[in-house]
């Protein structure tokens, strides 16, 4: 691969990055035209159900009045052979007579993997793969890993303070401050730049997740402002139907759905609790006894089922601590504040190990400042793993 390609693809992996937050549970992609190293056309996937990045990096073409036969194609992801909510991009990638495609990564859909490569090698197109591929797979780790293990992602987030205090509201004993009238210093840890981002992982979530203890202390709406039309499945882990029904999520369920997950031996033993709950909207998902399994595990399993690819975690110290106990985190988001709560502080992140060589690793790790905050991200081993299957190299084919 020359400069001009490695500069081309980090054009398309930039212009992919704008669709984020849009076009989810679709991946976003990027895709340069050039031809004799002088680019004729850019486009990106911008959101769901619209024109792929290569139809509008094609029509960016027509409308310079420029004809992109015979040239150079980057594209961050390998261009669909398939009819879905479009056209099949290779067929028309085809028809405009592209001379040369280069893709980041293979797409592994078990409606693509390859599938997309071959239509467009069959006619006769050169095309060259891998050309910065890990940091295309990182930019659309969630959609690898649920298009090539049909296993959701997980993300982990919390905001804590520099001695590792989670909340106020998590405190053992302490009522919640939305309830006291306390004011906005007490409510949150971070502040309202990071509170800003986290409307970001929101928005690419399909589903997003609390235990009970958070939302008898906060009362949480749990969903993206703005919405971008998209509405995503709100969970409540409650083992023990403790949801209140005057809780602002029972009271939203045809705002955006409603999933409360509990032990099927509660709602035999609850039934008018759990009958309430039904007619407010949400759905009561029991699992069984799982023999020595985590429910989560069946929570996963379930989700998979049910198509949705993304899981943001926004739980308390249990919740996080039994995500990584079981090892079922793909990734880490923490916002630290420049703040010590000492002892009249919130709730410690419970250990779920018992020596530092059974750490929670975190690699590809990032930082981004939001205002005083800092905001730590990075993969686990899990993560890596889910952006690693499939994963071909297949360079000057």
């Amino acid at each position: 691969m020359t400069d001009p390609d490695i500069k081309h693809m980090k054009m398309a992996l930039k212009l992919a990055e704008r669709g984020l937050d849009s076009v989810e549970p679709n991946p976003a992609v990027g895709c340069i035209i050039a031809k004799a190293n002088q680019i004729i056309g850019r486009g990106w996937h911008k959101k769901f159900g619209g024109p792929h990045a290569e139809i509008n990096a094609m029509e960016d073409c027509k409308s310079l009045g420029v004809n992109p036969k015979d040239a150079t194609m980057y594209v961050t992801l390998e261009p669909c052979s398939h009819f879905g909510k479009t056209k099949p991009c290779a067929e028309a990638v085809i028809a405009a007579g592209l001379g040369r495609v280069v893709i980041a990564t293979v797409d592994p859909s078990e409606h693509s993997n390859g599938r997309g490569i071959d239509q467009l090698r069959a006619a006769g197109i050169t095309v060259e793969t891998g050309l910065c591929q890990t940091e295309a797979r990182l930019l659309n780790a969630p959609f690898i890993k649920f298009a090539a293990t049909r296993q959701p992602w997980v993300t982990l987030k919390w905001a804590q303070s520099l001695d590792g205090k989670l909340a106020w509201t998590l405190a053992a004993g302490q009522s919640s401050p939305r309830s006291t009238g306390s004011g906005e210093a007490n409510r949150w840890i971070s502040n309202k730049e990071s509170r800003r981002d986290v409307q970001r992982l929101r928005r690419r979530a399909g589903a997003i997740l609390v235990g009970v203890n958070t939302l008898l202390a906060d009362d949480p709406f749990l969903v993206p402002r703005p919405p971008k039309g998209k509405k995503p499945l709100r969970i409540v882990l409650d083992s023990y139907l403790r949801t209140k029904l005057t809780s602002r999520l029972l009271r939203t369920t045809k705002t955006s759905p409603v999933m409360i997950f509990t032990r099927q031996d509660t709602i035999m033993e609850k039934p008018d609790i759990a009958d309430r709950i039904i007619k407010k909207g949400a759905e009561l998902v029991g699992y069984p006894d799982t023999h020595g399994l985590s429910n989560l595990h069946y929570l996963l399993d379930d989700l998979r089922d049910r198509g949705i690819g993304t899981v943001l975690v926004e739980g308390g110290p249990t919740v996080i601590a039994s995500f990584l106990k079981e090892r079922l985190a793909d990734e880490i988001c923490i916002y630290l504040a420049p703040k010590i709560l000492a002892q009249k502080g919130g709730a410690d992140l419970a250990g779920p190990i018992a020596q530092l060589s059974q750490a929670t690793g975190l690699h590809y790790v990032r930082t981004m400042q939001f205002g005083d905050d800092i905001c730590i991200t990075g993969l686990t081993e899990e993560g890596l793993r889910g952006i690693s299957v499939g994963e071909r190299v297949e360079q000057g084919k």
